[in-house]
Formats: structure tokens, C-alpha cells, sequence
């Protein structure tokens, strides 16, 4: 058994029963404690308020008894950001967000949301950051999406900054909006890398924009980034999400 330990608290769900792949990953890049981007790899679902072994060698490594869930490691990350919209643009549009569509997620019956008690895009979690990516721009047709991510101050670390497991966390979702709202529902988060570049403080208004990167068989890119009010870039990102692919829920295949 490992000495070192963890525990993913289930607040910080994705899924129903598993961690949220981007606040993982951000605990996987902490934990590392790398100056360069990092790249986490998701290989099993994150088990909740269970106790997971911590491997240190060539990167770092999250296990449950024999089984890999998630392997972390320095990377590159060199990813094109579209320009963001404004706070009050991506607040005008939230109201299209997939966060507030109703029953198009049938292992949640009754739920309101692509993924309802997700920590970072649920709508049905009271609990969670309020990320609720909507198209922005020429109706979409741009292929991003965005999000008036409003911060609440005591999110803070002892500094007053966000820790950068909740930015990971808000640079996820958004990625596998911008599929959706292009009519493509895609799987689950299979690998994320993020360059975290400036501490961001707890409190502030941010803007998460999210944009399709392509489509390799069943693995769909996406590129999502954190602006503050300025219009400065916090963190960027690069994911890989994995599933069959197909239309999402209510439109034609």
C-alpha cells in the first residue's frame, strides 16, 4: 500500500458516483507540484470518500488496491485561443447552457442539466461553481462556448487566491459543451492538460470559454481557458474526451 493518501470528498463529484475529471486532475497537478503544464491521464472513475494511494516516480500515479485511476506527468501544452467574449456577454447567454436543459441525462432522472449534480456545471448541486458554458458569438457558429463564472471569496486559499484544483476544475466542462452545443454528444474525459499561468483571487469575476479542436474516431479535442475581468488569460487548457460520439439527446442522428 502506498504511504502516501488521499481522498476525493464526494462534493466534488462529476458523474453521480465519480470525481470530477478536472478537479482530479488539478489535485493530481498539485501534488506533483510541477512549474510546467501538466498532463493527467483519467484511466478508471474516481472512486469517492475512499482512500487512494499516491505513487511518486517518472510523474505520479493515483491508485485504488490494483487498480491505475489516474496518471499525471509534465507536458507541452501549445493550444490557439479563440478571443473570449465579454463577463456580460457570456452572462446573457448562460441562459442557453446545457446546465439548465431538462431530462437529457438518463442516469439522473428528473434532473436538470447535461450533468445535474456535476461540481463544476450542475445546476442541481448547490454546492458546486456555477460554470454554465452557453454558445457565444454568431449564435455558435464560431464553435465556442462561454461561461460569467462568478467566484465566491471564501473558495480562497490563505492567500486569497483560487486553488488551482478549482480552476482545472472550471477549465473542464466547457470542453465537452462546445461538442454538444454543435449537436455531438461526447463520453467521458479521458486525459486534460493544463497550464496553469497566474494565481487568480478567489472573489472575482471570470469568464471559462470552451472550443471544439477536432475529432480523431471516438476522441474529441477541445481547448477551454479562464479569462479574468480584464480579458487576461489565467489558464488554458487542452482535453481528449472518449466515447462513440453521435447526436446529442433530441436532435436527429
Amino acid at each position: 500500500m502506498s504511504e502516501e493518501m488521499l481522498t476525493i470528498p464526494f462534493r466534488f463529484r462529476g458523474p453521480p458516483r465519480s470525481g470530477n475529471g478536472g478537479y482530479v486532475g488539478g489535485v493530481c497537478a498539485e501534488l506533483l507540484g510541477a512549474d510546467a503544464p501538466v498532463e493527467v491521464t483519467l484511466r478508471a472513475p474516481v472512486p469517492l470518500d475512499v482512500p487512494l494511494g499516491i505513487e511518486r516516480g517518472d510523474g505520479l500515479r493515483l491508485v485504488h488496491g490494483e487498480t491505475l485511476i489516474a496518471e499525471a506527468r509534465e507536458a507541452e501544452l501549445e493550444l490557439e485561443l479563440p478571443s473570449p467574449p465579454s463577463y456580460e456577454e457570456a452572462l446573457a447567454a448562460q441562459a442557453s447552457s446545457a446546465s439548465f436543459a431538462q431530462g437529457i441525462n438518463p442516469l439522473i432522472p428528473g434532473g436538470r442539466g447535461f450533468h445535474p449534480v456535476c461540481f463544476c456545471c450542475g445546476t442541481d448541486n448547490p454546492d458546486g461553481m456555477r460554470v454554465y458554458a452557453a454558445p457565444v458569438g454568431n449564435g455558435g457558429d464560431d464553435g465556442q462556448v462561454a461561461a460569467a463564472w462568478q467566484t465566491d471569496a471564501a473558495w480562497g486559499d490563505a492567500d486569497g487566491m483560487l486553488p488551482p484544483r478549482m480552476i482545472w476544475t472550471a477549465l473542464d466542462c466547457p470542453g465537452q459543451f462546445a461538442f454538444l452545443a454543435g449537436g455531438t454528444r461526447t463520453g467521458l474525459l479521458g486525459r486534460i492538460t493544463a497550464d496553469v499561468k497566474r494565481p487568480a483571487p478567489a472573489g472575482e469575476r471570470y469568464v471559462v470559454t470552451g472550443f471544439c479542436a477536432g475529432v480523431e474516431r471516438k476522441k474529441h479535442f477541445a481547448g477551454t481557458a479562464v479569462f479574468d475581468g480584464a480579458g487576461q488569460l489565467v489558464a488554458a487548457a487542452r482535453s481528449v474526451w472518449i466515447g462513440r460520439g453521435g447526436p446529442k439527446p433530441g436532435t436527429a442522428s
